[in-house]
């Protein structure tokens, strides 16, 4: 029997890489089911973010990287218009899956669930999953052609 009934996690989930697989197992591991906050194109501007892929490719993309590797997942897909989504709204959200580098927004979250008179959710927080070199995943690494989605060091021919 899973730990929870209900969690929340998002992300941009532009090129998905090893760590946003880690956050989604994580949250399928603990919870009967997930909500998954994918932010709109919009709302990654404001947060200084240019994703390469709109709004309806990275929801593909992430509904097809669930269902290969996820297979018996219950989730949700919902589209983030700011840092929580329904994880606010929804009363029976009982933990919220972060990476190390969002767990501040744990806080903030049960506050705002405060505010709406909502329990407080479990913060989950998820080791960032580290390159061949040390350093953090990121999409931006992968994007500037360090590494590989899997981490891996891109050898650059000098």
């Amino acid at each position: 029997m899973k730990k929870y009934a209900l969690v929340a996690l998002g992300g941009t989930f532009d090129l998905i890489h090893r760590g946003h697989l880690e956050l989604l197992r994580v949250g399928f591991e603990i919870s009967s089911k997930v909500i998954i906050g994918l932010t709109s194109d919009e709302f990654a501007k404001k947060k200084g973010k240019t994703p390469i892929n709109n709004y309806a490719q990275r929801y593909n993309t992430l509904k097809s990287t669930i269902e290969k590797n996820f297979q018996d997942a219950r989730y949700e897909i919902s589209k983030l218009e700011n840092d929580f989504g329904p994880a606010v709204l929804e009363k029976e959200v009982e933990a919220l899956v972060v990476s190390e580098e969002t767990a501040f927004q744990g806080k903030e979250l049960n506050r705002l669930r405060r505010l709406g008179n909502s329990p407080d959710v479990d913060v989950i927080v998820v080791p960032m999953i580290l390159a061949k070199d040390g350093k953090r995943i990121s999409t931006s690494r992968i994007r500037s052609s360090e590494i590989d989605l899997d981490g891996n060091i891109i050898a650059i021919d000098k």
